[in-house]
């Protein structure tokens, strides 16, 4: 008999790539649940719930009285949301595993080399401090009543629609690729030497889909990550060498930036100061000891070009202009042009 999975969210990037792989290759039944948006993506054999999850009631009533092998939270961000799970899936699920993120491990942390037992504590991001309090409740929940929790920490995970930056506005990497087709220069937070993990999809697929009906997962937190780790200058370079240009690099502090903003409001403090400017190496010791099969098969080198492939043969879907963006990158890399030339 099959197992049975069912996936809240299940089009996003981490998501698609957890749906595709149980569907396609590891024959689980698969059953996702969301508002119906992007279900094109979703590979054939899945059963659909097109229903928004807050409405409580109406989950209730369409559940019926169904159970899952596992239950799989992908757009869990507040407390709320895992409480109205717990209420949901308590009895209905032999284990939920819930996606948090390693951006709720200390920042900066004591060492760079980060472990499942690595400190939580964001002071910069909202974002991440929400997942906290997540995790800390679901953990409750795990040691006070039973509930089969397992929490998942990704990192900077990616897929062929986009490609990994560290500055860029709210319509993603788009803005950021074509000024460097154009000649322009980019943005590198800092001096460019901080180091940075990125994972492709399909492998943080194997390690989250070895997590999923194991015992040995129930009530732990397992970070999912590449082995490989690069610094923002390379990544960069990576990325110009894939579109084939040179790479003219603008690199400017971290609290400058976070202080001038984004015209559009993208928070950089959190995503960069909570997030992408602090090194970090991914020990992921622990996963692989309870899932032998977890590897990662995908380098950056090959991910970025998959990613350019893709974006540059959908334009409607990928290339989304940036012009304030733009001109907030010229504005911004004029005025650190000119305090260089401050005798």
């Amino acid at each position: 008999m099959k197992k049975k999975a069912l996936i809240i969210g299940g089009t996003g990037t981490i998501s698609t790539a957890v749906v595709k792989r149980l569907v396609n290759e590891l024959d689980w039944d698969v059953w996702v649940l969301n508002r119906g948006n992007r279900s094109q993506v979703l590979p054939a054999g899945v059963h659909q719930i097109a229903m928004d999850i807050s409405d409580e009631q109406a989950v209730l009533e369409r559940l019926g009285d169904a159970t899952f092998d596992v239950v799989c939270e992908f757009i869990g961000f507040h407390v709320s949301q895992v409480e109205r799970d717990v209420r949901l899936f308590s009895g209905r699920t032999k284990q939920y595993i819930y996606i948090s993120s390693a951006s709720a491990y200390h920042k900066p942390a004591a060492s760079h080399v980060i472990t499942e037992g690595t400190s939580l504590a964001n002071p910069y991001w909202q974002y991440s401090r929400d997942k906290i309090a997540c995790e800390e409740y679901l953990m409750k929940e795990y040691r006070e009543n039973g509930f089969p929790v397992t929490i998942v920490r990704p990192s900077h995970t990616y897929d062929e629609r986009s490609i990994p930056m560290g500055v860029h506005g709210r319509n993603g990497s788009w803005q950021v690729i074509r000024r460097m087709l154009d000649g322009k220069p980019v943005i590198i937070h800092g001096d460019g030497s901080s180091l940075w993990t990125l994972t492709w999809n399909e492998d943080f697929a194997i390690g989250y889909t070895g997590l999923m009906g194991n015992r040995r997962a129930i009530g732990e937190a397992f970070q999912i990550t590449s082995d490989e780790s690069l610094t923002w200058d390379q990544i960069f370079r990576t990325i110009a060498d894939a579109l084939g240009v040179k790479l003219h690099a603008v690199h400017i502090a971290t609290e400058y930036l976070c202080a001038v903003g984004d015209p559009c409001g993208y928070d950089f403090t959190g995503s960069l100061l909570g997030d992408k400017s602090v090194s970090v190496v991914f020990d992921n010791t622990k996963l692989k000891r309870v899932v032998p099969d977890m590897r990662t098969n995908v380098r950056f080198d090959m991910g970025v070009r998959y990613a350019l492939d893709y974006i540059l043969a959908h334009p409607e879907e990928c290339q989304k202009e940036d012009p304030e963006f733009d001109v907030w990158c010229d504005r911004v890399i004029a005025a650190q042009e000119k305090a260089a030339k401050i005798d």
